[in-house]
């Protein structure tokens, strides 16, 4: 019986293997072929980025109602923005998967690759079927599966488990970062940023932990900023800080395919890369100190 058992589960296994790969390299090629249809075709009009017929056409959206008791929110912004504005379930709760493709896919004009991707991804690393499970936003928070230290709008989970929670110090001193023109925030301000939580949150925080899978996704949510919002404080603010759509706002990205994970990752890895404190050896010793007064206070007595 054992034997039987063992050998479906190498077989199942393998079949799954096999099928991720094949999934894998058929995203990626149709992800490439969606940048070459954008690059050769005209970008769609502003004002019309999200399409006639869905909520948020024209800048027009859906009433903003803040949070109420029991709702379900987590550390994204953007998708808190979205059950705000009732462009998700406005209690943040038992969501498709399916639906939540869809809904950034209209919302924020990424490719249908890449949204696929990002909530294929989100099932995976809660251990659920894309095609027939739901979450709650909430369910993205389990510490080190998506959500991370050292976040650009959250404090850690040592602080505050409940990373629904706006970091409202944390938004404005991004906010208030920004070298572009008329102080928007550029992708030197973002790495810049990112560099400077991370020392902060090693510093402060025994539990501090970020691998690279997170260090990479704290980018990616830091382009966001610049890619999708244009890095516009004026429209960053309402967002960030409220997690509310201002009107008028339309996504940056006007390609008629939506942003493709091949141009986005074009924007994510200079960001990462470019984070001085990760080669620079400030981040050397950093928290450490708690444990050098510990040994200094144990050798007095």
């Amino acid at each position: 019986m054992h034997f039987f058992v063992i050998l479906r589960r190498l077989l199942l296994g393998l079949v799954s293997s096999v099928e991720d790969v094949l999934t894998t390299v058929a995203l990626y090629l149709v992800d490439f072929l969606c940048t070459l249809f954008n690059l050769i075709t005209p970008d769609r009009p502003v004002g019309k980025v999200v399409l006639e017929g869905h909520p948020g056409f024209g800048g027009k959206w859906p009433e903003y109602i803040a949070p109420q008791k029991g709702d379900s929110r987590c550390s994204c912004p953007a998708l808190n923005a979205m059950a705000n504005h009732g462009l998700l379930p406005r209690d943040g709760k038992n969501i498709q998967f399916k639906e939540l493709t869809t809904a950034i896919r209209k919302v924020y004009n990424f490719s249908p690759v890449f949204c696929y991707f990002l909530a294929n991804n989100a099932a995976q690393l809660l251990v659920r079927n894309y095609r027939t499970d739901r979450l709650d936003l909430s369910d993205l928070d389990a510490h080190n599966l998506i959500e991370h230290d050292a976040s650009l709008t959250r404090v850690d989970t040592y602080d505050d488990p409940v990373q629904g929670k706006i970091a409202t110090a944390l938004v404005e001193e991004l906010l208030s970062s920004g070298t572009g023109p008329g102080g928007d925030l550029t992708a030197d301000d973002i790495s810049r940023q990112l560099g400077k939580r991370r020392i902060e949150s090693k510093r402060r925080n025994p539990e501090y932990s970020l691998a690279l899978f997170h260090k990479l996704f704290g980018s990616f949510n830091g382009s966001t900023l610049i890619k999708v919002f244009g890095g516009r404080v004026k429209d960053l603010r309402p967002i960030l800080s409220e997690e509310r759509f201002p009107d008028g706002w339309e996504p940056r990205v006007r390609h008629r395919m939506g942003m493709t994970m091949l141009e986005f990752n074009c924007t994510v890895l200079p960001v990462e890369l470019s984070i001085r404190e990760e080669v620079d050896g400030s981040s050397i010793g950093v928290g450490q100190e708690r444990y050098t007064g510990a040994r200094e206070t144990k050798k007095d007595a």
